[in-house]
């Protein structure tokens, strides 16, 4: 996906617009990061040079490559993932810059970071935060086939993008974190509903009661280890012939009719 052309009697667009753009342009969030990694990749990097770009996400003890402007940007992320060390690491954790001027004389992370880099083709590295307040750790992650590629204005550039869309990413994150929240809500609704139903077949059943029926269904779940969920959804089908159904309004929908 382009960016849209700009008017030529307009004034050229800011990078926050251009942003916002790439925001309102993105079928979702996903493809959003990948556009928002590659704009990153041309706006720091400059016209005509080539950079990789990736941009790591820290949320609940876990990181992750969330935009990236090409496959190889991704694997070499990856890599500080797998050794749980690194600059992009180093970078959204303390919220501070992290710059590898030349991964032949790097060894802040010890040698199989940098030589697992240097295998890549790529020589220099740099790393800066997004500063998210509160809603997640991030970093963006820029790298060079070419020795401290990322001195001087390179760098100070790149300070100064990442102030720019820090708030766009911040709004971005917090709308994934909505989307994640939701799905989590319905899967959980789902789950209630089918162990709820389940339960109350093996009281039919058994002629027992609630405590009985669910230490029942525990029971058959530790013992052939699969999961209380599994256990329930196979009963009720077996039963009814069907699996079922959690009927409820999602916020903001109403039902017509």
């Amino acid at each position: 996906m382009l960016l849209p052309e700009e008017d030529l009697e307009s004034e050229p667009l800011s990078t926050v617009d251009q942003i916002q753009n790439l925001i309102l342009d993105s079928a979702d969030f996903e493809e959003f990061l990948n556009e928002l990694a590659r704009f990153s990749a041309h706006q720091v990097a400059g016209s005509g040079d080539d950079a990789l770009c990736g941009i790591t996400l820290l949320r609940d003890r876990k990181a992750a490559t969330i935009g990236w402007s090409s496959d190889s940007a991704r694997e070499v992320d990856e890599i500080q993932y797998r050794l749980s060390q690194g600059p992009c690491l180093t970078a959204a954790q303390e919220e501070r810059e992290v710059y590898v001027p030349d991964l032949f004389d790097e060894d802040r992370w010890g040698p199989d970071y940098a030589d697992a880099v240097a295998s890549h083709g790529l020589r220099s590295v740099l790393s800066v935060p997004f500063h998210l307040q509160g809603e997640a750790q991030a970093a963006l992650n820029l790298y060079s086939d070419a020795p401290h590629k990322f001195d001087g204005d390179v760098a100070a550039r790149a300070r100064g993008y990442t102030r720019q869309i820090s708030q766009a990413l911040r709004l971005a994150v917090r709308f994934s974190l909505h989307t994640d929240s939701a799905t989590n809500l319905r899967a959980t609704l789902e789950s209630r509903t089918v162990i709820d139903i389940a339960i109350g077949i093996v009281m039919a059943q058994n002629r027992c009661n609630q405590e009985t029926a669910v230490r029942i269904l525990t029971d058959a779940s530790s013992n052939g280890n699969v999961k209380l969920r599994d256990i329930a959804a196979s009963l009720v089908q077996s039963v009814g012939g069907t699996t079922s159904r959690t009927h409820f309004e999602e916020p903001g929908r109403r039902q017509i009719g």
